[in-house]
């Protein structure tokens, strides 16, 4: 299995912040973003090979802490090339470049860069492993008008996925889906369709809406949590957050 971790935004919301610094190698509690995720991955036994995609502006960024980085597996920087807000891939489009740049035949885990989660990666894996099919990881959320600002699925009684859709105006469930997605090998070719018929290349939960349209898809539900660090609110939230369940551990 491969992981790709997706750091190619520009962050505006969090300016000044991530006016020089990319979003996923800001500290919380004084530790990467990134590194958070990096140490999830290393309890992945079968990944071997880690993948950061980066827009052009903050590749260096990343090559620099690539150097370091307590990874077990080998890590690639992949420049995608863009400049700015404009000209950007988009994450369907992040991942469908890395896919073929670096032709990736292969299992993929796909992970936002500005998640910052306490659900044990290696335990979702499992459950992956179990299903044989791609998976998505959902949290269940009773507040309504928070479910709008997510991608949100339905599921059948035995968490497949029936339906998902990106911010409903109307949410039919209170499953959230978060950016850690697990594909099999025969789904990789499948972003080049999606990309090829005109879709939009932007949030991942897209592809996932059109892919349980064609194949089958669990939900893992976690028993942990995700924060979405998007505005300075909310990276000061994750900051809180992790102290407090440090302080608790």
């Amino acid at each position: 299995m491969k992981a790709v971790i997706l750091v190619a935004g520009y962050a505006t919301r969090l300016y000044p912040l991530t006016l020089n610094m990319p979003k996923a190698l800001l500290e919380v509690q004084g530790k990467k973003i990134i590194d958070y995720i990096v140490e999830q991955i290393n309890a992945v036994e079968d990944v071997d090979g880690i993948y950061v995609v980066s827009n052009h502006k903050f590749a260096s960024h990343f090559e620099e802490w690539a150097e370091s980085a307590h990874a077990k597996a080998p890590v690639k920087v992949v420049d995608d090339g863009t400049t700015n807000e404009e000209n950007r891939r988009g994450a369907i489009g992040d991942i469908s470049y890395v896919l073929e740049e670096e032709m990736i035949d292969d299992e993929v885990v796909v992970i936002a860069g500005d998640n910052l989660f306490t659900f044990e990666l290696a335990r979702y894996y499992e459950y992956y492993k179990k299903t044989g099919t791609d998976c998505v990881c959902v949290k269940r959320i009773n507040d309504k008008e928070a479910l709008k600002q997510f991608g949100v699925a339905l599921l059948d009684e035995n968490n497949l996925v029936t339906e998902l859709v990106e911010k409903p105006r109307e949410p039919k469930s209170d499953c959230v889906v978060f950016a850690t997605y697990m594909y099999k090998k025969d789904t990789i070719p499948l972003f080049r369709r999606y990309l090829d018929e005109g879709n939009k290349p932007d949030a991942p939960g897209y592809f996932v809406e059109w892919l349980c349209k064609i194949r089958p898809v669990h939900a893992y539900v976690m028993d942990g949590e995700c924060y979405d660090i998007g505005t300075p609110a909310a990276y000061e939230q994750a900051q809180k957050l992790v102290l407090a369940k440090r302080g608790k551990a």
